[in-house]
């Protein structure tokens, strides 16, 4: 898409939350040792713990996770490059209460990641269970809420994706919430219900900056090209 400058830092910054988040997780767990830092167990949370010790009264298990400054960072940030990516495309994804109502609620989900990342579960975790809240609750909602914009918005052109990844993330959260790990653990499933929402927008991100995918019609609206 034929993107102004502020267009193409938005999608950019969508293009690194993902990868940003999942390296950190993989380096702050690799740290972990006895017990090693298992996918399939452990939850996400459990790397930004600030104490070592036994957490979780539902799955009871011994949490110390050395680099946890790391993935709090890591996850701050993340929150960050999805809000300003929300942002900086707030206008070009399209209009419209559907499309609007999903970029609230997915910002609302980018907050999340800011409290379960300034609030980790040992330190406050009322707040660190809203930021999860926002993000597998309301974010998904808001992901599987943009599958449905009208096909005439930009956001609307990339409908089977969106979908896609909408309603893995409420499957996801659905088994997590009534602590089903299935085959892949209930540490795993937490993974299927958070990581929809910054992989869709590390690959929009791409579609986006993508020539060859502009719309065959546009204008230009202050400066940012909008699909009519």
């Amino acid at each position: 898409m034929n993107l102004n400058r502020t267009g193409r830092v938005g999608a950019l910054c969508w293009l690194a939350a993902a990868p940003l988040f999942l390296v950190a997780s993989l380096v702050t767990g690799l740290r972990w040792r006895e017990p090693t830092y298992s996918w399939a167990t452990h939850n996400i949370s459990d790397l930004g713990n600030a104490h070592c010790g036994i957490w979780d009264t539902t799955r009871p298990r011994y949490v110390c996770s050395p680099w946890h400054p790391l993935m709090n960072t890591a996850t701050l940030a993340t929150a960050v490059l999805l809000a300003v990516g929300l942002l900086l495309t707030w206008r070009i994804l399209g209009r419209g209460p559907v499309v609007r109502s999903a970029q609230t609620l997915l910002l609302l989900a980018a907050g999340g990641y800011a409290l379960a990342a300034l609030y980790p579960a040992d330190v406050d975790e009322n707040l660190h269970v809203l930021g999860a809240f926002l993000i597998m609750g309301m974010g998904n909602v808001g992901l599987l809420l943009a599958g449905f914009a009208p096909g005439s918005t930009t956001l609307g052109r990339w409908r089977r994706l969106t979908l896609t990844a909408g309603l893995i993330a409420l499957a996801g959260t659905t088994l997590f919430a009534a602590q089903q790990g299935l085959a892949i653990g209930v540490g795993g499933m937490e993974r299927v219900a958070v990581l929809p929402f910054p992989l869709w927008a590390c690959c929009l991100g791409v579609l986006l900056a993508e020539p060859s995918t502009a719309p065959a019609l546009a204008r230009v609206d202050h400066g940012i090209v909008v699909p009519e």
